[in-house]
């Protein structure tokens, strides 16, 4: 994929997830775990979407700006990836919430990452000394 095409998709992952955290939040299903942008939400809508937005805006500036250094490349690249995550989140938020999937089964999964977190640093530890 293109350059353009991942700014442009890290952009509208950006916009997505903003729409959509309002959603889950106004209806109860979650809260906003960052601070700054969960101060912003209880100000209303508007200056979360809009913060949210300009932060996307910055970063689809900056990463296309500066595309010829290696390090913008590899920081969209990260970036998407992060964001594919949290739109995972965003898909498992609606599996629960429309019934499909059991608020057990989600318990069960995290604490399954987890210790495969865990194991993982674990052996990174033991490889590295």
């Amino acid at each position: 994929m293109s350059l353009f095409y991942q700014t442009v998709l890290l952009f509208s992952l950006n916009l997505i997830d903003a729409f959509l955290t309002v959603y889950w939040v106004r209806n109860g299903y979650a809260t906003e775990g960052n601070y700054l942008m969960a101060t912003l939400l209880e100000m209303g809508n508007l200056p979360f979407i809009l913060v949210k937005v300009a932060i996307g805006v910055v970063a689809a500036y900056s990463f296309w700006n500066w595309k010829h250094f290696k390090l913008a490349r590899f920081g969209l690249s990260i970036s998407l990836v992060l964001y594919i995550g949290v739109m995972a989140i965003h898909f498992l938020t609606g599996l629960v919430v429309t019934g499909m999937v059991s608020g057990a089964f989600i318990q069960e999964l995290n604490s399954w990452t987890r210790s495969v977190l865990i194991f993982s640093h674990q052996i990174a530890a033991h490889t590295i000394s």
